[in-house]
């Protein structure tokens, strides 16, 4: 099993107000990236909004294989959406993409 930190980029339709992104942030605790010594060191946000709505999830899954980790931060993603009041029309998200893998294999 690897560890994979995957980023989802997405907009929100509507803005997203200050509550709902401390829900989403805590929805998304269990994946945070700080948790890895790439997240440590290059000081990962798990979420990141720019100015024009558009944001940035970076997510850490275990995982097999790189298709498995990229589906797994989409569902992680979804999850945290959802329990954040925010739906796929309010919220979409784009591919997920893996930016850097936290392994002991040498």
């Amino acid at each position: 099993m690897t560890t994979y930190v995957i980023s989802v980029p997405g907009t929100f339709t509507t803005g997203i107000a200050d509550d709902t992104r401390g829900r989403l942030a805590r929805a998304l605790r269990p994946a945070d990236p700080h948790g890895t010594r790439m997240g440590s060191a290059e000081d990962l946000d798990v979420l990141s909004v720019n100015e024009d709505n558009t944001f940035t999830l970076r997510l850490t899954v275990d995982a097999d294989t790189g298709p498995h980790a990229e589906q797994e931060a989409r569902r992680v993603a979804d999850s945290a959406l959802r329990d954040a009041g925010l739906d796929e029309g309010s919220a979409p998200l784009g591919p997920a993409v893996i930016t850097g893998i936290d392994s002991e294999v040498r």
